[in-house]
């Protein structure tokens, strides 16, 4: 595999002006052989002409988190990340590399959750060239190389978790979202450690079951949440009998049989759990009747 190197070069601003006085100077020569009548000699200012000429495509910039990687006759001499103005062989070629931040934003990808429920998922990876000789050499196209890549992990990792967790622990794609994230980074980061990329962050942008089951499973969200808000209802329910019937026992306001224990018991908790309003009956007789 290549790995980046650094190239030198020449500062441009020192090459220039060699160059520029090199050719006022060809120019002054030529004059000068012209009103002189010598043709015989006239090559030699326009070939130092044509030199100067050709030099001068070894004159290249530099911009901010931009590199340029220099070829020659298809070999990698190295990279100049330096930013400011260079020259080097006027032969060589050198594409530029962008070293900024990028954003990669998915399409909203059809997969199926790790216990087969469809769903709809996208992500957002964030990233940027570290390695210009991978980016450049070791894929075909890098930002294409990205996108797929970034796709194929996203993916997997929907495949690898429940959309929502059914066991207590479990981690899911909707409640672990941090856990979630750092794992897609990694598996990104891992396909992408090739083309010289490196991954700064990923996180799911859109996250949501797929129409066709979207409303059996808000049901059954829904049904899981009455059934938790009912069992903390008949926890706190049976905590409150346990305290009424100790207090009427310890403060000896009433002594109950068990049968009577037992219907205060059911009455309280009828009371206590139900979702409406109960309606109270006065019993106008004594305890018994």
């Amino acid at each position: 595999m290549l790995r980046e190197k650094t190239v030198l070069t020449l500062s441009g601003m020192i090459v220039l002006p060699i160059l520029v006085l090199a050719g006022l100077s060809a120019l002054v020569w030529f004059g000068v052989l012209v009103h002189a009548d010598a043709p015989n000699q006239m090559w030699k200012p326009l070939l130092v002409a044509a030199l100067t000429a050709f030099a001068m495509r070894g004159l290249f910039v530099v911009n901010p988190n931009e590199a340029r990687a220099v070829l020659l006759f298809g070999h990698y001499l190295g990279t100049v990340k330096q930013q400011g103005f260079h020259w080097v062989h006027p032969l060589t070629l050198r594409p530029r590399v962008s070293l900024r931040v990028r954003n990669f934003e998915s399409a909203k990808l059809k997969v199926n959750d790790h216990v087969g429920n469809p769903i709809e998922i996208a992500a957002v990876a964030v990233w940027r060239v570290v390695d210009t000789a991978e980016a450049l050499f070791e894929v075909d196209d890098y930002k294409n190389f990205v996108q797929v890549q970034s796709e194929a992990a996203l993916r997997n990792l929907a495949s690898s978790y429940p959309y929502d967790a059914h066991v207590e622990g479990e981690t899911s794609l909707r409640s672990h979202t941090t856990v979630v994230a750092d794992q897609l980074k990694r598996e990104i980061q891992d396909r992408l450690a090739k083309a010289g990329v490196e991954v700064l962050e990923a996180r799911i942008s859109h996250l949501a079951y797929a129409p066709e089951i979207a409303s059996a499973m808000l049901q059954r969200q829904q049904a899981s949440a009455v059934v938790a808000a009912r069992a903390r209802i008949v926890e706190g329910a049976v905590g409150m009998v346990e305290m009424a019937l100790a207090e009427l026992s310890q403060k000896g306001v009433v002594q109950l049989d068990e049968e009577r224990r037992a219907a205060m018991v059911s009455n309280l908790l009828v009371v206590l759990c139900s979702d409406r309003h109960t309606q109270p009956v006065i019993n106008t007789g004594t305890l018994y009747q």
